[in-house]
């Protein structure tokens, strides 16, 4: 196998599964995940938070876990990475505002390097102005974020993802199966 290396965004109350699940998945399979966030370094923590669908107008919030970086986000440097993930929750509602966070992904965006943002992740992508012209899922409060940005909302199960050129999204962790088998094509990953 041919092993990458993927750069994760995540920050403190990103989504519990969206930030363990993809970080120890891609591990599972070979790829070196770099996880980080603006202001911390390797060895510092961020605190997740776990949403749940419990038949709400939206979903519920609970603590998580702390979960602990790997790598510092002011060492980041795209051209040493392969490909780029994005957590969901409500981190990239404030990681957006760091002009840094942005320049980031437009690099990875210039590049054409694979690109996975699942749920809020979205929200990233828009602020970063890098997918007018797609389709891109995330979580349906992002819809309107998503189609102001120039894309087209994929408007798919919660338990879906979609590819479109070198970006692969989806809705919320229930698309982990999919959202996560869909990156490792654009990887080029092979399991067997």
């Amino acid at each position: 196998m041919n092993s990458k290396k993927i750069l994760f965004l995540t920050g403190d109350f990103a989504e519990d599964y969206e930030t363990m699940v993809p970080f120890q998945a891609m591990q599972m399979v070979g790829h070196t995940v770099h996880a980080v966030c603006p202001g911390k370094k390797a060895g510092d923590t961020i605190k997740t938070a776990i949403h749940d669908f419990e038949g709400d107008q939206t979903y519920t919030e609970k603590p998580g876990h702390l979960f602990t970086l790997n790598a510092a986000f002011d060492d980041v440097k795209v051209a040493n990475y392969d490909a780029l993930m994005i957590a969901g929750g409500r981190a990239p509602e404030y990681l957006r505002m760091t002009p840094k966070v942005l320049e980031v992904i437009q690099e990875f965006d210039k590049a054409k390097k694979p690109i996975a943002a699942i749920c809020h992740g979205a929200q990233l992508l828009t602020a970063a102005d890098v997918i007018k012209g797609k389709k891109i899922s995330a979580y349906p409060a992002c819809a309107a974020e998503v189609t102001l940005a120039g894309a087209e909302y994929a408007n798919i199960n919660v338990d879906d993802a979609i590819t479109d050129g070198h970006f692969v999204t989806a809705p919320a962790w229930p698309a982990h199966p999919k959202w996560l088998a869909q990156f490792l094509v654009l990887l080029g990953t092979k399991i067997t």
